[in-house]
């Protein structure tokens, strides 16, 4: 494993002499070559079923330890499958820039896009404190340099300094938490964390690691970065960082929780009411996005919040020594965890594709892009119905086992325990209602009705160099779906074996028998749907079919200024949800005397209040501050002396009267 991580370190540089035409065939290789590696070690790890560790002289103060047990090898090859889909779908997405961007440009994304990758895979094995810190700033720093592909444009490359600096603050806490579990042993680094745990109160430590991972993986109130990097990055990397690249806070987050030795039932409800918070409240303000992109962005919010509300069941089950919930909340978020990284990606791909053929990500702007883009439409109905957690689909089977651990845990539960549950249903079903709500927008506002501009009108489906490369993630999202008990095992074995749960046993038995007759009736659905489109093409095969308008309730004529808007659509939520979410009209209202109104515009806006307040009101107010200093800076070189000899004098006096 060591000398294949050196060998593509090593074998990277080149991508910056190979010619233009030839860098997504070389680095296509080399990114080939150590999935290939790693996914065969992930195997390995999870046949073993416990830690395989593996240790050299890799670095020259001494030997560099990885890791690879089973909860490792999971993500790595969650990580795998995303990276390598988007690697293939960058090469469409990507083919009208080779005409405006030079080489340099192209050396610098494909360089970043393998060291992204080959940083997760190091967060994911590494596991000495300040090398996994190195290897966090590298994950940031890729994933940086990627979201600013076009920096010609001033507000992406101002998105990209913000998602650095936020980025920095969580390596910051991170450094912090590793720091405060270092003062006993000395040491730095997952495996000490046990031992500093049982020594010491849980709860404070535990919130340094769940903010520092909590930025990256988009829990709200640390998400301010996410609704604006997502959409400003290229979509194959989008999907990427969306996909699993979030998804190495939640490792992180699981990693420490593993270690935990008290406290459980605090970290438990922290993690869970900060969950809920971000379910409900990232899918609120995904309904009132017209960017594709960031409605898309707000979701992966709102699924950070899924898993993490197994998380907080799964801790909570865990205090109250209650196996079923601990098992099935801590196995819904795992699989929650690879389930979203396939439909999110798939999402993700299919809005590259919607902007490649469109030119715009405004859902205003769009319109019946399925006659022109039948494929990109089911595509993006399958990621949908997925995320929406509807059968017969992956998403479906994460969330089943949420909800199951739940319901199996009402009737023995406390009091506390029980409205602790019951808040959880409520929650995860609320956000599987406004879900729904939120993708019929999305997809009927863009792929149904008539086109609203000529951009939309003149959108052709894209080619098949984009289309193939998302086959991957969506055979799998079907296969989750359909043959779902296959996939139960491993994810219990890596729960019950990371957590020190007893073996699954019965409980295992029974989700299998539960999602097996699940499995069968959506496959029944599945095939009776299939025969029916097979007997209704070969119905219609011998006959003669015209085709027209569709009645128009006695406006045949009607256009697209006719059709519902994605404001119109979502207008009485708006209207239910404005105190919550700000949101406003921007419009000149019709003067009372103004019989002939004039041409107007109208559009809305909506707030994101945490980062209205925690971001952006603290930036307006250090900028004010900066301002007022600034006048300081006169030019002068005799001021500059005057200051210094001003803080001399200061010190000078602090000292003699003993204050320093």
């Amino acid at each position: 494993m060591s000398l294949l991580f050196f060998l593509v370190i090593i074998l990277t540089v080149p991508v910056f002499i190979v010619p233009k035409q030839y860098k997504y065939h070389y680095s296509l290789i080399l990114l080939l070559g150590g999935i290939i590696a790693t996914t065969i070690k992930a195997f390995v790890s999870l046949g073993a079923g416990s830690g395989a560790c593996e240790t050299g002289q890799t670095m020259p103060a001494g030997p560099l330890e990885f890791s690879a047990d089973a909860l490792s090898a999971f993500f790595i090859l969650v990580v795998n499958i995303t990276v390598l889909t988007g690697f293939l779908y960058s090469r469409g997405y990507l083919k009208p820039y080779y005409k405006t961007k030079n080489s340099l440009r192209f050396s610098l994304h494909y360089f970043s896009y393998l060291w992204l990758w080959l940083s997760m895979i190091m967060v994911l094995i590494v596991r000495d404190g300040f090398m996994f810190l190195i290897v966090w700033e590298i994950m940031a720093l890729s994933s940086f340099i990627l979201v600013i592909f076009d920096a010609e444009d001033t507000r992406i490359m101002k998105t990209g300094i913000s998602y650095l600096i936020q980025m920095h603050v969580g390596m910051f806490l991170l450094l912090l938490a590793f720091l405060i579990s270092a003062g006993d042993s000395g040491k730095t680094g997952f495996d000490v964390l046990q031992g500093y745990f049982s020594g010491h109160s849980n709860v404070v430590i535990f919130l340094l690691f769940f903010a520092g991972f909590g930025i990256k993986a988009g829990f709200i109130p640390f998400h301010t970065w996410l609704p604006q990097a997502h959409p400003a990055a290229p979509s194959h990397v989008s999907g990427v960082m969306s996909g699993v690249m979030i998804k190495m806070g939640i490792y992180g987050i699981m990693r420490v929780l593993i270690s935990v030795q008290h406290n459980h039932m605090e970290i438990g409800v922290i993690i869970l009411f900060i969950s809920l918070l971000s379910a409900i409240m990232g899918v609120m303000m995904a309904i009132m996005q017209h960017d594709l992109k960031k409605l898309l962005a707000y979701h992966s919010i709102e699924n950070i919040g899924i898993i993490g509300i197994g998380l907080g069941l799964g801790t909570i089950g865990f205090s109250a020594g209650n196996s079923v919930l601990c098992l099935l909340g801590y196995s819904g978020a795992l699989l929650h965890v690879l389930n979203h990284s396939l439909f999110k990606s798939l999402l993700f791909f299919n809005a590259g594709s919607v902007y490649y053929a469109a030119h715009t990500r405004n859902v205003e702007s769009l319109g019946g892009l399925m006659k022109k883009m039948p494929f990109t439409a089911l595509l993006f109905l399958a990621g949908s119905l997925a995320i929406c957690g509807l059968p017969p689909f992956n998403g479906f089977i994460s969330e089943y086992l949420i909800y199951a651990g739940m319901f199996k845990s009402l009737a023995s539960a406390s009091l506390y325990q029980s409205l602790a549950l019951l808040a959880s249903i409520a929650g995860l079903a609320l956000t599987g209602g406004l879900a729904v709500f939120c993708f019929t927008k999305a997809f009927g506002i863009v792929f149904l009705g008539q086109p609203r501009t000529i951009k939309a009108a003149a959108a052709e489906e894209v080619h098949k160099g984009m289309l193939i490369p998302q086959l991957l993630p969506l055979s799998l999202i079907i296969l989750i779906g359909l043959a779902s008990p296959f996939f139960l095992k491993p994810v219990f074995d890596i729960v019950s074996g990371g957590f020190g749960l007893e073996p699954a046993g019965l409980q295992e038995e029974t989700m299998t028998a539960s999602l097996g007759a699940v499995s069968i009736l959506g496959g029944i659905f599945v095939v009776l749907t299939t025969i029916l489109l097979i007997v209704r093409k070969m119905h219609l095969a011998t006959k003669e079919v015209s085709s027209g308008p569709v009645w128009g309730c006695g406006y045949p004529e009607a256009g697209p200024a006719q059709q519902y808007t994605a404001t119109s659509y979502v207008y009485n939520y708006n209207h239910l949800a404005r105190p919550l979410l700000q949101t406003e009209k921007i419009m000149e209202d019709i003067r009372e005397d103004e019989i002939f109104p004039a041409k107007r515009s109208f559009r809305s806006e909506s707030h994101d209040v945490f980062r209205k307040y925690l971001v952006d009101k603290p930036v307006d107010f250090v900028s004010r501050l900066l301002k007022l200093i600034a006048v300081m800076q006169t030019g002068r070189i005799q001021h500059y002396i005057l200051y210094a000899f001003l803080f001399m004098l200061a010190i000078l006096l602090l000292t003699y009267f003993g204050i320093i």
